[in-house]
């Protein structure tokens, strides 16, 4: 259902139209996935589907004091590439890796967890959390304070497995570092969970309502923020569905 693939297989059942008698449809179809794929290749298409998803949680306020925890949600590391070089590669979102250094060095006293086991389809022995560890550690957190879950392969999971390890007493503050377009998803879930945390997005796609109307002159990077909310998107009305979620777009407000 992602676009980029959808188009492709829209693509190759034009042509095999073309060699039949439905040879004007199959024209037809041809002409109408070109242009869709021009949309979200080069219009404001993704961002507009974006904007939505980063700007329901704002920036995490200090003010209100230390937290108790950080949750670090996986979606970093490449498990299998990981283990095809036997080293850790960090193939997108980086930034889930690096504010976790930044928060532990400034809460010394806060626990830190990172989530993730392997989330393939065909599931292996690799998992993320033994990967993005080593990277945590290079980066500035002391071993003895990561806490790991290594066995989650969605975000459900995450929060299940995460809630079981650490046991989050009444009254402790959690902060949950995840992409900005991933959070209301995931604070929705964590408080199906009944894990009361507090967003702190990271990881944007786009820099904000200036951008939303904005033309870009590279169709890969178009492409891949239209991906990016459109899977969003759909795992929230997936998750919707399947009642892991109070609502369909979950607010900083509880559910």
């Amino acid at each position: 259902m992602l676009p980029i693939n959808l188009l492709v297989e829209l693509g190759l059942l034009s042509v095999v139209l073309m060699a039949t008698r439905f040879a004007a449809f199959g024209r037809k179809l041809a002409v109408t996935t070109l242009v869709v794929l021009a949309l979200a290749a080069f219009s404001p298409l993704g961002n507009l589907l974006l904007y939505p998803l980063e700007s329901r949680f704002a920036p995490w306020d200090p003010s209100r004091g230390a937290p108790d925890g950080i949750i670090v949600l996986g979606g970093s590391v490449d498990t299998d590439l990981s283990a095809a070089h036997r080293t850790p590669v960090v193939a997108h979102a980086a930034d889930r890796l690096v504010a976790p250094a930044e928060l532990a060095r400034r809460y010394p006293n806060a626990r830190i967890v990172f989530t993730g086991g392997n989330s393939n389809l065909v599931s292996t022995e690799a998992r993320e959390a033994d990967y993005s560890a080593p990277v945590l550690e290079n980066i500035g957190i002391p071993k003895e304070r990561l806490i790991l879950e290594r066995n989650s392969r969605n975000t459900w999971e995450n929060a299940i497995f995460t809630k079981q390890l650490v046991s989050p007493r009444p009254g402790e503050r959690w902060l949950l570092v995840t992409s900005a377009f991933h959070m209301p998803r995931s604070m929705g879930i964590f408080r199906k969970a009944g894990f009361d945390v507090e967003a702190y997005p990271v990881d944007w796609r786009m820099g904000g309502r200036d951008d939303l109307f904005a033309f870009t002159n590279t169709g890969a990077d178009g492409l891949r923020r239209t991906d990016v909310a459109v899977r969003e998107w759909i795992g929230l009305v997936t998750y919707r569905l399947m009642g892991r979620t109070g609502e369909l777009l979950p607010g900083p407000g509880k559910d």
